[in-house]
């Protein structure tokens, strides 16, 4: 027998659970939602080990539109969230996203992006070597075909700040938040329910959403579908440099295959290894061999000024990352009554929570979406092996 009855059920109460929390909440004033998480204080979320950025230079136009939503919201937060989020500000620093390319076709791509981006309204600028070097002086370019820049609605934030706020926020309009582990689905007719807890719970579920993170492959095992996400382990590092303070410094995807943006006077700086692939869910162990064989002989090509450096500090965190296509897995599962799906970030979920937890409260609620169609990354796509690809991945 149910052991209590919800209009939502949301297994995983990070940033795009909250995030639709808060917006479920604030449509329908009333609504029931149960928030599921195993980790409240969020040690070990994609959300809290992220490098809290945003941009708009992506290969996809709705990403760009995501984005375009989430930076406006980003910068507004406090008014949008209002008090009950506790949060006044998200410290949003705007310093940009710079693409460097290394060959004439890379340029000519970055060219066509830019096209479509500022026709969404975005502020990106292609520049090539000699207008990249007027800005940095410091960089070496030798290598450099061009470079694609985000002058403004571009940077980081206070990635905590954002959770904090949506969680606070949702609570205060009557979500309720649960430490708790769904273990599994009572399923009917295509139907959610009922959710199992791990503490032996069972509640009633009017539709359930699945924002498990890296662990929502397993969760939509329970219920008998194939979403192709895993976790993909990153190392990141804060580094001292002495010799290349550049704080006006934008984020810098390096063709290289490294990025690094400043911090405190500091640096962070990961990349990508070669033989990348999934990782098990408790392995939080550093690479910390990739600093010295990958990251800085690389550095110090784009930049003298990085002769000097010495590790801070690292941490890991995992990417939900999608084998398909990296990116997101959105909406009603097809074939299934209720149950909704929002995963496979690969890496932007936080920037995109504000819109994408908008959009899965209208569809939850409406049964479409109203404001912003965010249909491609429907999971129709997951089921025909039909990739959306997402050309702009860090």
């Amino acid at each position: 027998m149910a052991d209590g009855s919800f209009d939502v059920v949301i297994g995983g109460g990070a940033v795009t659970g909250s995030a639709t929390a808060w917006w479920l909440m604030r449509m329908r004033p009333g609504l029931r939602v149960l928030v599921v998480e195993p980790d409240p204080i969020y040690r070990f979320a994609a959300t809290a080990l992220s490098v809290a950025s945003v941009r708009q230079q992506f290969s996809n136009p709705v990403n760009v539109q995501i984005s375009r939503f989430g930076v406006d919201f980003i910068r507004h937060f406090a008014d949008r969230i209002g008090p009950e989020g506790g949060v006044p500000s998200l410290g949003l620093k705007e310093n940009g996203y710079l693409f460097l390319a290394g060959t004439a076709a890379g340029a000519a791509l970055m060219r066509d992006l830019a096209h479509m981006q500022n026709g969404l309204g975005a502020a990106t600028d292609v520049l090539d070597p000699a207008g990249l070097a007027a800005l940095y002086p410091w960089m070496t370019l030798e290598d450099v075909a061009a470079g694609s820049l985000g002058r403004r609605d571009e940077g980081w934030f206070d990635n905590m700040g954002l959770l904090n706020g949506f969680r606070n926020g949702a609570r205060a309009l009557g979500a309720v938040y649960v430490k708790d582990r769904v273990t599994g689905l009572g399923l009917r007719g295509g139907r959610v329910e009922t959710v199992r807890l791990e503490s032996g719970r069972e509640v009633a579920a009017g539709a359930f959403l699945n924002a498990a993170g890296t662990a929502s492959a397993a969760l939509c095992r329970m219920a008998d579908l194939a979403l192709p996400v895993e976790p993909r382990k990153r190392t990141v590092f804060v580094i001292d440099a002495p010799n290349a303070r550049h704080p006006e410094a934008p984020l810098i995807i390096d063709h290289s295959g490294i990025y690094l943006r400043p911090e405190h006077g500091q640096w962070i700086t990961a990349t990508v290894p070669d033989d990348d692939g999934p990782c098990a869910p408790d392995d939080w162990e550093p690479d910390h061999a990739q600093f010295d064989d990958l990251i800085w002989p690389r550095l110090y090509a784009r930049s003298e000024g990085f002769d000097a450096v010495k590790v801070a500090r690292l941490w890991v965190g995992h990417y939900d990352y999608n084998r398909l296509d990296q990116n997101a897995v959105l909406g009603l599962w097809p074939g299934t009554a209720n149950f909704h799906v929002a995963a496979g970030f690969s890496g932007h979920g936080l920037q995109q929570s504000p819109a994408v937890g908008r959009g899965l409260a209208e569809l939850i609620l409406t049964g479409a979406f109203q404001t912003l169609d965010l249909s491609p990354l429907g999971a129709a796509r997951v089921i025909e092996g039909r990739p959306f690809l997402e050309k702009a991945i860090v």
